[in-house]
């Protein structure tokens, strides 16, 4: 990353502008090295989850496989973030599947992050 699209990203205050370099750079020669540090920095500035949660649903859709470690960091800070509620029920829509609810008893069962944001969307019954 060029130090002047780098300086840049460190004044962006909300999220983004560090979603928008994502999302236009994904697939260029480089970005795998320089996707942790895009990671921190969008959890850094997003204070309500809505930038967080698009890039954990962004990325999971080009290669979770590839980016599943930023995934899940992208996960547990939306749950942190997203103390209203907002955008918890699409992220686990796109990461767990439009069928999440019938397969909630399973994924409760295999998956922390899953979980935790079961138990935000629905306090009731867990």
């Amino acid at each position: 990353m060029y130090a002047d699209i780098r300086n840049r990203l460190e004044k962006d205050e909300s999220g983004l502008l560090t979603y928008e370099y994502i999302a236009n750079n994904i697939n260029n020669d480089g970005f795998a090295q320089e996707v942790d540090w895009l990671v921190d920095r969008i959890i850094e500035v997003d204070k309500t989850g809505q930038f967080v949660v698009s890039t954990a649903r962004y990325i999971n859709a080009i290669d979770k496989e590839t980016f599943a470690p930023q995934i899940d960091r992208l996960i547990k800070a939306a749950i942190v973030a997203d103390r209203e509620r907002a955008y918890l029920g699409v992220l686990a829509a796109s990461i767990w599947g439009n069928d999440y609810k019938e397969r909630a008893t399973t994924l409760i069962a295999s998956d922390d992050n899953f979980r935790r944001i079961y138990k935000r969307l629905y306090p009731i019954g867990i």
